[in-house]
């Protein structure tokens, strides 16, 4: 393993706690000695710039080794060592049960990116540091720091570290110098393998496999082999052939020795999970809805068939000829290709909104595309009561369903098993569709198959997925594996400011204030819930508005800087504004990797008949609705 230049004091299990903190104290005095340097300096002279940057980058390598244990330990803290933005306002899965609150990014890359702004105050560059240093507190804690003395611990930061591997580490998330990013990840690689050794030789019980050990020097070697830039990087083969082998075996480690974590940054995740392309890597809605404890695989067959009944039927709308399928069409992957946005109730007003796919919306913690809901029950209850969409009266709807012996039988039966309410409500129904929907997020796709069983794939696809992750700064965005906005650990929703235009000729900004209707701050005015990529081949139109219609259209979009590279005026645009000068091959490559995200979803016929109502008005409700 190498020799690791550190003197231990304690016995050999204190070890891997002593050389924790042995690095973080490294760290902590590279952020005094940057903090000092920066108080020398003359912040409008180039060479003092360059002075700064250059400890700059040193720290980061500090920072890079202890990486292992500060992501997974506080990930909140961890934004004021090294935040990728001011401000951010994203939810996270324990907000779900408060508001949203601001949180304040500091630390080396908001002080590199403010060095390079026009006339820098010290002032502000001094407390992007002390920031930093202040929020190191936190990492030397008495409860952190027990958190070394327990082995399951270290194998659970292990997991973080390997997905933020697939997910972050190569993609420029947080490293604004684009160049460094490769010189990075060697260099952590290398560190983290220094902590492997202390941590196997402080707890000779419980150690890494030498299989795994050898695994890992196979990737260090491959990264040593790469170019030093990350356009040129292989990011597919780096994580098809190199992290998720070492992720199926830690995996494999957490599940034969029953670990749960506490961390409520890391309980999400699935012990089942054996790839990091495996759809059921992490937990964002539960699709059950008020039938949570149903585990029957018999009951889950009479909700899901009930589920798909309601889907298609207009009952539940105001005027009994408007279903869930009128706006979420299962032959479109559940959105509506005919349209930039679906129609109102009044069946001739347009609403704000594209109609987003319901596949793989389970994998978001927030729903719509404000963010506006925090449960996939609560999204479809809104679109039901909602007057402009559904135009269903809670009270009313319930009553019809009633009327039809089918439905009536079905929830009675289920009733048992919902003792919050003992009675068939709104909640019955909502729960039966969500549970119906969301089984159509379970498929793979080719770029699935070649991750996970090493299938063959496109070579354009692979060169389009190594430009996602690079160059075209897809990925900052879009994160492995779902490709939407959840990044590890998986907790929270990223919202995006992209600058969307009315129109295609970009003569303005869509009025649309997205989830600044939600949560009303300066930073997330126009700002949107960034969705995923997966089958955006098959479900056009595209934004919040349906503005665009085609992937070519998309894609120029982001590779002109958004809606400020096209002209418009946005000042808190987070998408960057310069181009990102893509070739017209490297275009193609792209799409050809959009598709290759393509699910090889079985879709259902609709039912032939809907249940029949003892009110004989109901009973002319055409299946899928009428418009």
């Amino acid at each position: 393993m190498g020799a690791v230049l550190f003197s231990f004091t304690g016995n050999r299990t204190q070890q891997y706690a002593e050389y924790y903190q042995h690095s973080l104290g490294i760290f902590k005095n590279s952020q005094q000695d940057l903090l000092q340097l920066v108080e020398q300096s003359d912040l409008t002279d180039p060479s003092h710039q360059q002075k700064i940057k250059e400890q700059i980058h040193a720290n980061r390598l500090q920072l890079k080794a202890i990486d292992f244990w500060l992501r997974y330990f506080e990930p909140v803290a961890y934004r004021k060592l090294n935040g990728p933005l001011p401000v951010e306002w994203e939810t996270e899965v324990f907000e779900k049960f408060e508001p949203p609150y601001k949180r304040t990014g500091a630390g080396l890359t908001l002080a590199e990116l403010y060095l390079d702004e026009e006339n820098p105050v010290k002032a502000n560059m001094r407390a992007l540091i002390r920031e930093s240093l202040d929020s190191m507190a936190i990492f030397e804690s008495d409860s952190v720091r027990a958190l070394l003395n327990e082995p399951d611990h270290f194998f659970l930061a292990n997991r973080m570290f390997l997905l933020n591997l697939a997910g972050i580490y190569t993609t420029g998330y947080e490293c604004p110098d684009t160049s460094r990013i490769v010189p990075e990840l060697l260099s952590m690689l290398q560190s983290v393998k220094r902590i492997y050794a202390v941590y196997n030789s402080s707890w000779s019980q419980r150690t890494l496999s030498s299989h795994y050990l050898e695994l890992y020097d196979h990737m260090i070697k491959f990264v040593e082999q790469q170019p030093k830039h990350f356009s040129a990087f292989d990011h597919f083969r780096f994580i098809r052939d190199h992290v998720n082998p070492l992720f199926r075996l830690a995996q494999q480690y957490i599940r034969e020795n029953d670990m749960h974590s506490a961390n409520y940054n890391d309980y999400a995740l699935s012990q089942e999970a054996q790839n990091i392309f495996d759809k059921n890597l992490f937990l964002s809605q539960n699709s059950k809805g008020i039938f949570s404890f149903v585990d029957d695989p018999a009951l889950l067959a009479e909700i899901r068939q009930l589920g798909k009944l309601l889907f298609y039927d207009p009952i539940l709308s105001g005027n009994n000829k408007r279903s869930c399928a009128s706006c979420h069409k299962p032959d479109q992957f559940f959105t509506d290709n005919t349209r930039s946005t679906a129609l109102q109730f009044d069946g001739v007003n347009s609403l704000e909104r594209n109609a987003p796919t319901l596949v793989n919306s389970i994998y978001n913690h927030l729903s719509m595309h404000d963010g506006k809901h925090i449960s996939l029950q609560g999204q479809a209850r809104e679109v039901i009561t909602n007057s402009i969409e559904m135009s269903g009266e809670e009270s009313d709807i319930v009553k019809k369903v009633l009327s039809c012996k089918t439905y009536r039988d079905g929830f009675k039966k289920l009733l048992p098993f919902t003792p919050e309410e003992k009675k068939v409500s709104l909640s019955h129904i909502v729960s039966a569709i969500t549970f119906y929907y969301s089984d159509f997020s379970q498929y793979y796709s080719p770029f699935d198959d070649a991750m996970r069983d090493n299938k063959h794939i496109a070579p354009e696809a692979v060169n389009g997925f190594n430009l996602f992750m690079s160059k075209a700064i897809c990925a900052t965005c879009h994160f492995v594996p779902h490709f939407n906005g959840v990044r590890p650990p998986y907790i929270g929703s990223e919202f995006e400011i992209l600058g969307t235009p009315a129109d295609t000729a970009y003569t303005k900004l869509s009025d649309d204030q997205g989830r600044y209707g939600v949560n009303p701050a300066d930073e997330t005015l126009h700002a949107f819930r960034t969705g995923t990529v997966r089958n955006t081949a098959l479900t056009a139109p595209y934004m919040h508005n349906g503005v665009f219609t085609t992937l070519e259209q998309l894609i120029d979009f982001y590779d002109g800087g958004g809606g400020a590279g096209h002209g418009l005026i946005i000042p808190n645009q987070t998408l960057p504004t310069d181009s990102l000068k893509l070739t017209a091959q490297e275009k193609k490559d792209l799409i050809s990797f959009i598709h290759s995200l393509s699910e090889k979803v079985i879709f259902e016929p609709q039912p032939e008949k809907l249940p029949e109502s003892s009110i004989k008005a109901l009973n002319a409700r055409k299946v899928g609705g009428e418009y």
